[in-house]
């Protein structure tokens, strides 16, 4: 019998919330719970820090120039055909469910792909209608800002820092009905005696903003006495002019301390939320399943303030650095600091499951040796479409960023892991070598940009 499989994910959720405590309370228990048995991945990156990039490189095994997804493209416009984990578990004889946020842009798109059972955003949405909510981004949730676009900057809204107590009843909170539906499907495989293998996706919105936070955890944490980073509403010093030129930094504003920790104090509450209901989908399998396997990964984490930004889209620890867990029952958990990506997970399952391994996927299996000097990539080429461009290398000391204004960045995480202080200039020879050794990497992935 092959063993079953819980593959869970949060979006915007930061790798520091794993095991962190604010106000005397612990912010993930549930996760905390997983993670003390699991292989901890705490050197974890994405290849984009953005939601559909990432999340198509992840179930892809394809880094996003190359699967061509390298923007927010929800329609599938530049989607390839290519098998993703769903569909390898689908061909192998799986059960598979996919529940919650669709972000995963291929062709055929994930609802035609046959899955046992798919319940996304859309289905969400129509239910809210039906019951006279409007599903819409409310007015205050939305700020404007300027943004790199095919060339021309113009006018876009992004979900702002609003914070706001959700006013319907709990159980029609987004991830609420995510997780009673996973549940549901859960509960029609054990009452029908179902001998295939089982392969569950959850993916939660929370806490994806606007922050707009279920009442029970509004209040959660007191935010006069959270400790924040050192670096909350402080640009990195040398950073480069196009940082205060992008989303995360128009986003972030002139806010104050004050502000900023009314920000984290909701941030926090849904990612209390978030692992409340994973707890439940976690413990509901291993009541049913008690070998299967569990892994628990995000898209993209969030700035929060650091460096002066909020959101993502921007290279820094808090938005590309992810948390990531692999739980297998009868397993020592164990903690491994060798960076890794997002592009090791379809490798990693494919070993772990005995299951076929598609063409083209470059990353390694994690269940295997990690070489300690290995360096891992990431990219931005714009949100909606074509725009700014970021390009990165990160391995066990040094992260390098280049963008399209041939600006370089290079930060030592050793010494200053909350990259106040861009030290490029003090030095161009390592700098010269990273940017050879990035420039060839994506060269090799098919990706240009203009002024290598």
């Amino acid at each position: 019998m092959k063993r079953n499989l819980l593959f869970i994910m949060t979006d915007h959720q930061r790798a520091d919330s794993i095991g962190m405590v604010q106000c005397g309370r612990e912010v993930t228990p549930n996760l905390n719970r997983l993670a003390a048995g699991s292989l901890r991945f705490t050197r974890a990156y994405n290849t984009c820090p953005l939601c559909v990039p990432a999340r198509t490189a992840l179930a892809t095994g394809r880094y996003p120039t190359e699967n061509g997804v390298t923007w927010n493209d929800w329609r599938g416009h530049t989607a390839g055909h290519f098998p993703t984990i769903h569909t390898v578990l689908r061909d192998a004889g799986y059960r598979v469910a996919q529940v919650g946020v669709n972000h995963v842009s291929v062709q055929p798109m994930p609802r035609e792909q046959g899955l046992d059972f798919f319940y996304d955003q859309q289905d969400y949405d129509d239910m809210l209608t039906e019951q006279g909510i409007s599903p819409k981004r409310r007015p205050q949730d939305a700020d404007g800002v300027t943004e790199l676009l095919n060339g021309e900057y113009v006018e876009r809204h992004y979900s702002n820092a609003n914070t706001s107590v959700f006013e319907h009843p709990s159980e029609l909170f987004k991830d609420a009905v995510f997780t009673e539906k996973a549940l549901s499907f859960l509960d029609k495989l054990e009452e029908g005696g179902e001998e295939r293998p089982f392969a569950l996706f959850l993916y939660l919105w929370a806490p994806h903003p606007p922050l707009i936070v279920p009442p029970e955890y509004a209040s959660l944490y007191d935010p006069q006495q959270l400790v924040l980073p050192e670096n909350v509403g402080v640009p990195a010093l040398g950073e480069s002019p196009a940082r205060r030129r992008g989303v995360p930094a128009q986003l972030a504003g002139e806010r104050d301390e004050a502000e900023w920790r009314r920000i984290w104090a909701a941030h926090l509450g849904l990612v209390s939320y978030a692992d409340h209901l994973l707890g439940k989908a976690i413990d509901r399998v291993r009541q049913i399943s008690p070998e299967a396997a569990i892994l628990f990964t995000v898209d993209h984490g969030e700035a929060l303030g650091q460096q002066k930004l909020y959101q993502k889209m921007e290279m820094y620890e808090p938005s590309v650095r992810i948390p990531l867990l692999l739980n297998l029952p009868g397993e020592e958990g164990k903690e491994l600091s060798a960076p890794v990506s997002h592009l090791d997970v379809l490798p990693t399952l494919c070993d772990l499951l005995e299951l076929p391994l598609p063409d083209g996927v470059e990353g390694l299996s994690l269940l295997g040796e990690i070489p300690a000097e290995r360096e891992v990539f990431s990219q931005y080429s714009g949100n909606p479409g074509p725009g700014a461009i970021r390009r990165m290398i990160v391995g066990p000391r040094y992260k390098y960023v280049w963008d399209e204004e041939r600006c370089r960045e290079l930060y030592d995480l050793e010494a200053d892991p909350l990259e106040t202080r861009n030290i490029a200039g003090e030095n161009e020879a390592l700098c010269q070598e990273l940017h050879e050794r990035c420039r060839a990497y994506h060269l090799a992935h098919g990706d240009n940009p203009a002024n290598w």
